[in-house]
């Protein structure tokens, strides 16, 4: 089959949609597990901060900064630190997954 544009639009797409799919087992093991305890960590962070009501106006700007740092500095797929980064994005998907199924639970 020739390597043409739309081929390689569609194999990029499949990757893009179906990719998990193909990665190993040490690889899914460890994206599940980054979700869960990003998940974890962050409702206890947030149970925490909710009960104590202090330092809101503080707080809340050092997250979006966290998360705006991890989103804003990806390294290449071939660098070194690609699989730390793959990491911690996976705990910030658990921690805004906390966020807004807390949300949910306040009703707000």
């Amino acid at each position: 089959m020739q390597k043409t544009n739309f081929l390689k639009i569609v194999e990029n797409l499949n990757n893009l949609l179906f990719g998990f799919i193909s990665s190993t087992w040490r690889l899914k093991s460890i994206n599940l597990l980054s979700v869960l305890i990003g998940y974890f960590l962050f409702a206890n962070f947030l149970t925490k901060f909710i009960n104590e009501g202090r330092n809101e106006l503080i707080m809340v700007p050092i997250i979006i900064l966290i998360i705006e740092f991890i989103i804003r500095f990806r390294p290449l797929s071939n660098g070194r630190f690609f699989g730390l980064w793959s990491i911690l994005d996976k705990l910030r998907i658990g921690a805004s997954y906390a966020v807004i199924l807390e949300a949910f639970k306040l009703g707000s």
